[in-house]
């Protein structure tokens, strides 16, 4: 299962606790396949570095190691622009169609969740989606 991440995911599953956190760990014991973009990890990297509770740069560089480690890195070959009020983000859909991912999570209600679905990219809420994730555990 491929699966984008927004990165307000991994701004909440580091920061706090609740489903995000869920999100993240659900990956690190391998439940899906994380795909992501170099945009997507710049993004990361500088929200991270910016954010009002900053990481330390070496927690940062963990966090951006491990991305191109474990996840499949995708190289849009496509630029979209579905996603008028917020163009950055269509950088979440360009990765998705590039991997053909099964899923994009997201807490951006406003420009990404309001889409529902992405060609065959079913847009879920990370709750929604660790709903999906317990209901193939129990098959």
């Amino acid at each position: 299962m491929k699966v984008v991440l927004d990165t307000n995911i991994f701004i909440s599953g580091i920061h706090w606790e609740g489903s995000p956190y869920k999100v993240l760990q659900a990956w690190a014991h391998n439940k899906f396949e994380l795909i992501s973009s170099p945009e997507i990890i710049e993004e990361l990297i500088n929200t991270l570095l910016n954010f009002k509770k900053p990481l330390p740069p070496e927690d940062i560089l963990w966090w951006k190691d491990l991305i191109l480690q474990k996840a499949t890195i995708v190289i849009p070959t496509k630029k979209l622009d579905i996603i008028k009020n917020d163009p950055d983000d269509n950088k979440f859909l360009e990765a998705a169609k590039q991997s053909q991912a099964n899923y994009l999570i997201s807490r951006d209600k406003k420009h990404i969740l309001i889409l529902k679905k992405f060609e065959k990219t079913l847009i879920l809420s990370p709750e929604e989606f660790l709903k999906i994730l317990e209901q193939r555990e129990k098959q």
